[in-house]
């Protein structure tokens, strides 16, 4: 397969994966599929955008980028046709690397969202509260203790699943950033394998 070719099926893969990413950022604004009734309600870590600015917004520029190299206009440059591949190919590899940026941003926030917990009106004997209770990390084993979490409803479960896919979509994003740092590197150094404007 062509270098080109190659990175555009990768910049396929990663626009629907930018696109849940944001998605999920923004259910994560509401509590447990509830509006909050004031902002000090939602967990801090959903504030730092790691869906929508890491996952999303600085992934969507790579996506682009690597979608369109296959259709690249490389018509050489000082006398040498596959010069203009070789550079797209080149840039491709900086691309990545601020996808690399973007998808690790949000790979560490969803680790630290899932290791602080959610907030939540917590019950702890006779008092009430919104706080963090779990910031140790110790809740992940013990699932009795989320039944202190009193409102929202099921916001436990809220938050894991959404930041375990953000963690999980912000890696694979990671991976496939790293895959063409390599096909980006091949490219610039070997050239397209399919030629250049029309050639063999």
């Amino acid at each position: 397969m062509c270098s080109g070719s190659f990175a555009k099926c990768l910049g396929i893969t990663l626009i629907p994966l930018a696109i849940l990413c944001v998605l999920c950022n923004i259910l994560l604004f509401f509590p447990g599929g509830l509006v909050a009734e004031d902002n000090n309600h939602i967990t801090e870590e959903v504030f730092y955008f790691g869906g929508i600015m890491g996952s999303g917004v600085m992934m969507i520029f790579p996506a682009l980028v690597f979608l369109g190299l296959k259709n690249n206009d490389c018509c050489g440059c000082c006398g040498n046709e596959s010069c203009g591949k070789r550079f797209a190919m080149f840039t491709s590899i900086i691309f990545a690397a601020v996808g690399v940026l973007g998808a690790g941003y949000s790979f560490i926030v969803s680790a630290v969202a899932i290791h602080n917990g959610p907030k939540c009106l917590y019950t702890n004997g006779t008092t009430e509260s919104w706080t963090n209770p779990f910031v140790n990390g110790d809740y992940l084993n013990n699932h009795t203790l989320w039944e202190g979490c009193r409102k929202p409803d099921g916001i436990v479960t809220w938050h894991l699943t959404l930041f375990s896919m953000l963690l999980v979509m912000g890696l694979l994003q990671v991976v496939l950033c790293a895959i063409q740092v390599i096909n980006g590197l091949i490219g610039a150094i070997c050239g397209d394998c399919c030629g250049c404007c029309g050639g063999e």
